[in-house]
């Protein structure tokens, strides 16, 4: 055997392919092989294996795929985005996926004829409606030849109404509803819940959101969806919930009864910087916590802070919910402080630094030297000039059965709650946004309201305030931030303040020229110095006045923009324009 024989046969193991039978038998005596001509094109081929027909031939003359369709549809929601799973089964699947292919696949008649070997999507338009699918298949086509062919399949997306999207659409057709509510005059409460929602997507299988004056109410199409509701609340907020269930109708022959289920759910009333008075039993039990407690945070437990020592405890919904109480104060009845002296005594806490402080009431100012030494938890981020919120405690009388049990004489004067920023702009543009769920499904109703226009402004006036407020509050805590999801603010909805430049007093120009600040036209070669003079002083007053708000708002707390996210549904080209 040669060399380049044996290079052959080595190299043609190694790749798995077959060995050439004369260099096997090289040096033997070769035996000659029956062959016929094919009788379509005339190629020689092995006449042993009793075929007429070269596999090109057999390939072209036989098709394996008849039978198949070319051919079908897919129902799909266009509310919910769902597809149709014969025969009354709606899922979810995503454009080019697993498991919208496999849904293809099973929508096809005559597949099982044959051995499918590859499938996969061709593109198409997004907008076109059409799904195509190449398949790859074998089947034999004779006896002991099997033959490997490929074809296009092409699915009509149909746009159709699931049923449950059909009983979103009619009144009164929910299985089972979530009733949230918190007993506070404010809904700042419900509105960090409800950007919590959105931030894990919770709502996904609400029918229906309704905002009333207390909370929101959440329906259902499933029982089992409503329960997930709850135990998500559970799991970020402290509450306490009750079910209960109404008979709607019962069939007396099967004994099939139909139940309309009602969560009932109501958050603690405590909510963050209010005022607690604790119970004595439960302020020893914790630690021997002093009963004179800031409400710190609140997650799926109350987290209490004194502000006198930096002690914490965590009242959990089950304790709190034995003895409920209500609290001393609520963050409206905050009153400001200004700092005139603090004195860090080296005890710290995490970010909290304990201080003693020297504060004057705002009010106050200019009018008496009353001043009250206190001692708070906020060392770390006060200096002398700052201005601070705080309850003064001093000759005031709580109507609250808790109060009466307090040492009067180890009640401080002043309990500081948080720092507080001079704002003169009271609307000045953000660079980011919340999103908003109750207005994306449904507005408060008002059928069956007896409030009259003026009260119902009130109310509404009461919540935009709230709303601020609450957004305020993000703008000053960055760990409340760093719970939720912010988004940039598109150009169009947040302009840039530009100011145009001055006009300046150019001589010898002919025609004519227009101030850019008044819009007035004068003819070239005209000076007007008095109105140039007052127009001059018009501009430095409104650049002291601006100055002036820089100065005070350059103290306030700035959102990066690495804390905020894109929305790419909302990006166009003429938001690209407008960058440049």
């Amino acid at each position: 055997m040669s060399y380049q024989s044996a290079f052959g046969i080595a190299a043609a193991a190694i790749n798995g392919g077959a060995v050439p039978l004369a260099a096997l038998n090289e040096g033997q005596p070769q035996q000659t092989m029956a062959t016929v001509l094919c009788c379509n094109c005339g190629v020689p081929i092995d006449g042993t294996c009793g075929l007429s027909m070269c596999y090109d031939c057999v390939k072209l003359s036989v098709d394996i795929t008849e039978g198949i369709q070319r051919e079908s549809s897919l129902n799909f929601c266009r509310n919910c985005e769902r597809f149709l799973r014969p025969p009354n089964q709606w899922v979810a699947a995503q454009l080019e996926s697993r498991e919208l292919l496999a849904l293809c696949l099973k929508r096809l008649k005559g597949l099982g004829k044959v051995r499918l070997v590859d499938a996969s999507f061709i593109w198409t338009e997004p907008h076109s409606r059409r799904i195509k699918v190449k398949l790859t298949v074998q089947g034999e086509a004779f006896a002991n030849t099997i033959i490997q062919q490929s074809f296009e399949v092409e699915y009509v997306v149909v746009a159709t109404q699931c049923p449950d999207c059909a009983k979103s659409f009619t009144a009164n057709t929910w299985r089972a509803t979530v009733q949230i509510r918190q007993k506070v005059p404010h809904k700042r409460t419900f509105f960090y819940l409800e950007q919590l929602i959105l931030k894990h997507n919770a709502h996904r299988d609400t029918i229906s959101i309704q905002e009333t004056k207390d909370g929101l109410d959440f329906f259902y199409s499933q029982k089992n969806h409503a329960a997930k509701m709850i135990d998500f609340l559970a799991a970020v907020s402290p509450i306490r919930s009750k079910k209960s269930e109404e008979l709607i109708s019962m069939d007396t022959h099967t004994s099939v009864r139909s139940y309309k289920f009602t969560y009932s759910v109501e958050l603690v009333p405590i909510c963050k910087d209010d005022l607690v008075c604790l119970p004595k039993k439960l302020a020893r039990s914790s630690g021997n916590i002093a009963q004179l407690t800031l409400c710190n945070r609140v997650g799926n437990a109350v987290h209490l802070l004194d502000p006198q020592t930096l002690d914490t405890m965590d009242l959990q919904p089950a304790t709190y919910w034995r003895q409920p109480f209500t609290t001393l104060a609520t963050s409206l009845n905050l009153t400001e402080f200004v700092v005139l002296d603090i004195d860090v005594t080296g005890v710290e806490k995490g970010k909290m630094a304990l201080a003693d402080a020297t504060v004057a009431r705002s009010s106050d100012m200019g009018r008496n030297d009353n001043t009250y030494y206190v001692r708070t938890h906020l060392g770390g981020i006060l200096h002398p000039g700052d201005t601070v919120l705080g309850y003064f405690l001093s000759n005031v009388n709580f109507n609250h059965e808790l109060w009466d049990t307090l040492d009067q004489s180890k009640v401080p004067d002043v309990v500081l709650v948080k720092k507080s920023y001079p704002r003169k702009k009271k609307n000045k543009g953000r660079n980011w946004r919340l999103k908003r769920m109750a207005k994306e499904y449904n507005e408060m109703e008002d059928s069956g309201n007896s409030m009259s226009s003026k009260q119902r402004q009130i109310e509404q006036d009461r919540v935009e305030r709230d709303y601020e407020l609450f957004l305020q509050e993000l703008e000053e805590d960055p760990e409340l931030r760093s719970t939720i999801n912010l988004y940039k603010q598109s150009n169009s909805q947040n302009p840039a303040r530009q100011r145009l430049p001055k006009a300046s007093n150019m001589e010898g120009i002919e025609g004519g020229e227009a101030d850019i600040d008044t819009g007035d036209h004068k003819m070239a070669g005209i000076e007007s110095m008095d109105v140039d003079d007052s127009k001059d002083s018009e501009d430095e007053a409104a650049d002291d006045d601006d100055s002036d708000d820089d100065s005070y708002e350059a103290s306030l707390p700035e959102v990066g923009l690495n804390e905020l996210l894109d929305e790419i549904d909302e990006l166009t080209l003429e938001d690209g324009y407008h960058e440049e």
